[in-house]
């Protein structure tokens, strides 16, 4: 099995909230002056006159007493840039990157608590489209798709984003939930993926929508980023996979309830079966797994294919194993399944549902997949490059069943096949 890297990106957006001015009254004496309250103030980026502004440009709003009310961008030739505001108002982002060597202007309005507004006007420039090689990014989130519920907003890179400069990277990944279920990014330790969930699985029927708002960002001194990339999809119903490696057995929960139990044989002794929570990748009616150039190669067609790992292991039909399932394991690390079964589970599960494997001889490497469950929400929340906001935690003795129906998938990597 070889691992496999992949790559894309986003973050959360959502309307500036509206102004609240209020008054109270209290026992005073007649004639005596309300408390004066400290008038607007507020700090635009770029700066007056900025020239060489990266084509990732945004407007920060740097406020105090108040707060933004509206932002006005406009380019050259009068024309309106359309933007989106930060969730923690400290800027507004263009929905598509600026056009190099042209000249911008905005217009801020804040509104202060003393009721008082301020304008504040900057213009810009933007400099030449960068030469410097842009680092490939995969957004592993399709859009119109139906997702089971521990699917992972999943952004790989190529090549990997050094630590330094993941801050900056993981700013410019935007994710909004309806109905909100907050959550945050979280990078695997050498940085070609970073994944974005909640502390518990997402809620069926909950409308995800992403943007990897990467095009032209500066990332480190050597590179920029390439693409700008959104999706929107739904979460569908709760399924989820347990397979045991002492009972040879995979149980297929829907909505928590028990659907069937099918036998399995898992990888033998000497390519044995990762243990671990991964969530289902891709689905293949049919599909081809090749390992020649490895150390055992072969060619072999299977049907009803479901990655797991970018090592190549798959849930699949193996009718040639079926004297062997409930009893031995004989596979190259897949979970072989009858004909019959593995078409009946086609029918069952979606990509973005969780799989735990246990009692096999090897754990689930970290980035082999899809891995934003197989750590706990503590250690998840380590990984990001950015605060996490206070008070985010799972729900309390919450262990809900994530889930599914029958979907798509990223394209496969021809070279990283299982058996």
């Amino acid at each position: 099995m070889r691992f496999r890297r992949r790559l894309t990106l986003f973050a959360v957006t959502v309307a500036a909230a509206p102004l609240a001015l209020g008054a109270c009254t209290t026992d005073r004496k007649a004639g005596q002056p309300a408390e004066a309250r400290a008038k607007p103030e507020v700090t635009v980026t770029p700066a007056e006159g900025a020239r060489g502004v990266p084509l990732s440009g945004e407007i920060g709003t740097d406020v105090k007493h108040g707060r933004v009310t509206s932002v006005r961008i406009t380019d050259d030739k009068g024309g309106t840039v359309e933007a989106e505001p930060r969730e923690d108002g400290t800027g507004w982002v263009p929905n598509k990157a600026l056009a190099p060597k042209r000249t911008y202007t905005a217009e801020v309005m804040v509104t202060g608590d003393s009721g008082d507004t301020v304008t504040r006007k900057t213009t810009f420039t933007t400099g030449e489209k960068s030469s410097k090689p842009a680092i490939t990014s995969v957004l592993y989130f399709a859009g119109n798709r139906t997702y089971g519920t521990a699917m992972p907003v999943t952004v790989a890179f190529d090549p990997p984003i050094p630590k330094e400069a993941r801050a900056d990277v993981q700013r410019r990944l935007f994710v909004k939930t309806d109905p909100p279920q907050p959550g945050t990014w979280s990078w695997v330790a050498d940085g070609s993926q970073v994944y974005y969930r909640a502390p518990d699985f997402w809620r069926p029927g909950t409308t995800i929508s992403v943007r990897s708002a990467l095009e032209g960002l500066p990332i480190g001194k050597e590179h920029v980023g390439d693409t700008d990339k959104r999706a929107t999809s739904k979460i569908g119903r709760q399924v989820q996979l347990e397979i045991d490696n002492a009972t040879k057995r995979m149980s297929v929960f829907q909505d928590g309830k028990l659907l069937r139990k099918l036998p399995v044989s898992l990888g033998k002794p000497s390519t044995p079966t990762s243990s671990g929570k991964m969530v289902i990748m891709e689905k293949h009616d049919f599909t081809t797994f090749d390992t020649r150039g490895s150390a055992d190669p072969y060619v072999v067609d299977v049907e009803d294919a479901q990655r797991l790992t970018w090592g190549g292991e798959f849930i699949h039909g193996a009718p040639w194993s079926e004297g062997d399932q409930g009893n031995t394991n004989v596979s190259h690390g897949c979970t072989n399944l009858s004909a019959a079964n593995a078409d009946w589970l086609m029918g069952v599960t979606q990509v973005g549902d969780l799989v735990t494997v246990k009692g096999t001889e090897v754990e689930l490497g970290e980035g082999n997949g899809w891995t934003a469950w197989n750590v706990s929400w503590d250690q998840f929340a380590k990984g990001s490059a950015l605060p996490v906001p206070a008070g985010l935690q799972p729900t309390p003795t919450q262990e809900p069943d994530p889930g599914a129906v029958a979907g798509g998938s990223p394209e496969p990597d021809p070279s990283s096949s299982g058996g």
